[in-house]
């Protein structure tokens, strides 16, 4: 990846071996494999058996879950906040598994709809809870820097599973908790 980065370096009309440059290919091989750290993760190993009995059915919220992803169609930086709800079904999760799963998810060349929808599938899938719901909302460098340039936009995706898709009024429950 470091000979890539030079050779990027080289076509953008750039001298890599100048100063500021020489130590570049190296800093930017390693942050992109830190950005797509993702890929090399594992869902059963992130919840590590984190997943505990308990009868409630009353809805859990972890919000304002910081995310930071790369954009597949320009490879610029996306960033926001996630808000994820679930109705548990005799199962609960410890809660640091949330952001968790949040992070092997957005740690990879990604658009914020498909990120969304992971994230809900995934805790669907180890949970099995009577629902899930999750919201993302996000800052995309590549409509700030280039294209529309708009400075102030945000996106807004959102995935709702069981009760939270069925029972408008817990839907409603959890989009009023995430406005607090």
């Amino acid at each position: 990846m470091e000979n890539l980065m030079t050779q990027l370096l080289q076509k953008l009309g750039e001298n890599p071996t100048r100063e500021g440059l020489l130590k570049t290919p190296t800093r930017v091989s390693t942050a992109l494999k830190n950005l797509t750290s993702g890929y090399h993760q594992d869902l059963n190993k992130i919840v590590n058996n984190a997943l505990f009995e308990q009868e409630s059915h009353d809805m859990v919220v972890v919000k304002d879950i910081d995310f930071f992803s790369l954009c597949e169609h320009h490879l610029l930086p996306f960033f926001g906040k996630c808000h994820i709800a679930y109705i548990p079904n005799g199962k609960i999760i410890g809660l640091s598994k949330m952001p968790r799963i949040v992070d092997m998810f957005a740690r990879r060349l990604q658009v914020q709809e498909r990120m969304t929808t992971q994230i809900s599938h995934a805790l669907m899938e180890v949970l099995l809870p009577q629902g899930v719901a999750v919201v993302a909302e996000g800052q995309h460098l590549c409509m700030m820097m280039r294209g529309v340039e708009k400075q102030n936009s945000k996106a807004i995706t959102s995935s709702m599973l069981g009760v939270f898709r069925d029972h408008l009024e817990t839907r409603h429950e959890f989009l009023e908790l995430i406005k607090r």
